[in-house]
Order: C-alpha cells, then sequence, then structure tokens
C-alpha cells in the first residue's frame, strides 16, 4: 500500500522547509499509520536541518506528533483503527536500559532514531517523484498528514479535555523538561530548583517544579513575556540576566545556592553559571543543545568533589513515554502542567513563518496542524 501525503521537506540545512506531495509506503510489521492532528516544532529538528549532516536531507523530520491511527501493520498488538495517540521516541525494548524503563538511553537509540531509515531493511518510508527521501525521524517522521511509525513509538491517550493536535510536545518537549526534574534530577519538596531558559522544556520544568513542590523555583530568562508566564505556571522568582549579574541575583534568593539546576540553553557560560551556583550535593542536568557541538566546559576536581556536585546529562527527561505522558495529562486535567498555554497552532504550510515566529520569541510553542 502507498499513500500521498502533504509534508514540509527539508532539502538543505539552513534553507526554508518546502511543502510537497509525497508517497508514503503503508505500515509494515510492527508498525502503524497515523493520520496526524498537529505536530510540534522542536529545536532538535532544527539542529538535525542544520548542523547534522549524519541524517541525509532531502528530509521528513518532526517527532513530536499526535493523531489517530488509520492502518496497523502485520503483528501489532493492543493498538487498533480509530486509537488516538501520541507518537514518541523510537527504543529498542530489549536492551538493559530499556529493561531497566529508561527507553532514552537505549544502547540503538542512534540508530533507531536518527539512521533515517527502517533499520531492518535500510528502506525509506518516503519518496518524490521515486527520489528517495530519508524518513522515520525519532521513528516518526510526522511533519506530514501521514506519518509511518513503529507501535512501540506510540502511546495511546482517551479523552482529554484538550484538543488532540495539542498533545504531540509531550512526545518530547515537555516530558524532557517535566521528566528531568521529576525523574532525573528527582526534585525533593521544600528544594531549591532553577532553571536556565524559558522555552518549551523550561517552562515545562518550571510547571514540575511546582508539581514536586519546591520551595523556590526560580527561571533565568531574558524574554520578559516568558517570565511573566512562568510566574503565572509555578515559578517563585524570576530573573533577567541582562539585568545584573545572575550569581548574584540567585545567592540574593537563595544563599546557600540551589539544589537542583537545569539548563536548557547549552550555553557553556550559563552552565557554568549554573554549576557555580550549586549547594552542596547539589546537581546541575543539561538538556540544551549547543550551537557548537565541540562545545565543553573544564571543571576543578576538587570543587566538584568537596560538596558534592554532580553533572547530570540528560535525553527525554528519563522517561518511559508509555507511563509518564499519561501522567502528564492526569496532572494537566489537575491544573498543575497547564502546558497548553505556551502552544500557538498554525497550519503545516506556513511551517516556516512559524519558526520564524518562535526565533524572535513570539511564539513559546509551535504546534503545526496539517
Amino acid at each position: 500500500m502507498t499513500l500521498t501525503t502533504t509534508a514540509a521537506v527539508a532539502r538543505s540545512a539552513n534553507a526554508p522547509f518546502t511543502i510537497e506531495q509525497v508517497t508514503v509506503d503503508g505500515p509494515r510489521a510492527g508498525e502503524v499509520l497515523v493520520r496526524i492532528a498537529g505536530v510540534g516544532v522542536c529545536h532538535t529538528d532544527l539542529v538535525f536541518r542544520d548542523q547534522f549532516d549524519a541524517f541525509a536531507k532531502p528530509a521528513v523530520l518532526g517527532h513530536e506528533g499526535a493523531g489517530v491511527i488509520e492502518a496497523i501493520g502485520e503483528g501489532v498488538e493492543g493498538l487498533a483503527v480509530g486509537d488516538q495517540v501520541v507518537l514518541g521516541f523510537s527504543s529498542c525494548g530489549g536492551c538493559p536500559r530499556c529493561d531497566e524503563h529508561l527507553p532514552s538511553y537505549c544502547v540503538n537509540f542512534v540508530p533507531l532514531n536518527y539512521a533515517g531509515f527502517r533499520l531492518e531493511d535500510g528502506t525509506s518510508g518516503h519518496t518524490v517523484d521515486g527520489a528517495r527521501l530519508s524518513s522515520h525521524f525519532f521513528g516518526q517522521s510526522s511533519f506530514a498528514t501521514l506519518a509511518v511509525t513503529r507501535a512501540r513509538n506510540v502511546v495511546k491517550v482517551g479523552d482529554t479535555a484538550l484538543p488532540l493536535a495539542l498533545l504531540g510536545p509531550l512526545g518530547c518537549g515537555f516530558q524532557t523538561g517535566a521528566g528531568a526534574v521529576l525523574k532525573s534530577m528527582a526534585v525533593k519538596a521544600g528544594s531549591a530548583l532553577i532553571v536556565f531558559g524559558g522555552g518549551p522544556v523550561g517552562l515545562a520544568a518550571v510547571m514540575a517544579g511546582r508539581i514536586a513542590q519546591a520551595a523556590q523555583v526560580i527561571l533565568v530568562e531574558p524574554v520578559a513575556a516568558r517570565r511573566e508566564i512562568a510566574l503565572e505556571i509555578g515559578a517563585t522568582h524570576v530573573i533577567d540576566p541582562a539585568a545584573g549579574d545572575v550569581g548574584t541575583a540567585i545567592r540574593a534568593i537563595v544563599p546557600l545556592g540551589v539544589d537542583a539546576a537545569l539548563d536548557t540553553t547549552g550555553n557553556v557560560g550559563v552552565i557554568e553559571t549554573g554549576l557555580a551556583n550549586l549547594a552542596a550535593h547539589g546537581v546541575i542536568g543539561l538538556v540544551g543543545v549547543p550551537k557548537d557541538m565541540t562545545a565543553s566546559f573544564s571543571v576543578n576536581i576538587a570543587a566538584l568533589m568537596t560538596p558534592g556536585h554532580r553533572i547530570l546529562g540528560i535525553i527525554e527527561g528519563d522517561s518511559e513515554p508509555q507511563t509518564f505522558i499519561p501522567e502528564l495529562l492526569a496532572y494537566q486535567a489537575a491544573g498543575l502542567f497547564p502546558f497548553d498555554k505556551l502552544i500557538r497552532t498554525y497550519p503545516l504550510a506556513e511551517i516556516n513563518a512559524a519558526i520564524e515566529a518562535q526565533a524572535r520569541g513570539e511564539v513559546i510553542k509551535v504546534v503545526l496542524v496539517p
């Protein structure tokens, strides 16, 4: 079975997406076909378009999809045509990390999510006029009206008060920020949390800080509107980095330093500020992708050991999507995780304008509606 879908195609680095008619394979064994209701735009999509040549272009990107199952491949169990689903990242399900319910550290994470084709036989699910496109980005390539994804990628969701189109970012950005706080760093009630960067991941972390009942939830963010919404959704304090020395501002709030810091910026100077303002036995989590993929920073070993500081690299918030996405939806229903307040929808055809608006800080989280 082959079908035609409208897709946003990345043809080259640092160039606009083009809206094209693309031929898509039907689902093979272990796969499902999903009609996309909405798909979030994540910074990682742009990193792979502009910085990573390993994901060959032309390609269909997109990895925060939500939609309805239209067809099911051989051997798929527990899913049915008509199911509403959120699409997440891909993992093998059989390695030691997957067995520990840490699928984002699957030993096959990189090829399953970044290869651009089916690992089983090297085939792509997408072509244009017979020419191959890279597909299966994060196992889904959901910048399109239709996506073929591995059944293990999808999380079935029941009826919610929110439109299905808005749920896609739970599959990556929102679960990354929330999971970093609730799972990776396991922020404790009464502790002090600081988040650097008020984008979708950072603001998800702010909401999670409230869920964790942190005594101080501090956001460092240059855009005033994002500082304002942070105070609405859980931040106790906000810091404008342009207003003065950030370290001094942090110590004015928590003189002994913060128990947990989360960097969403990938900026070396910001990470160093976070590390320098940790309390004893504090932890800093790193989720931001640096602009320079060779970026690094130095740590004084004795200065790290003596106070017991910890540095964590975090992927997907240490989340197991099958359980964590329903947990986040329950928090949303209870008014504790109002992620919908961060979203603005655009038609898929306006993807380039939407990305530009997000880059200007006019939008926190873009969701494209095919």
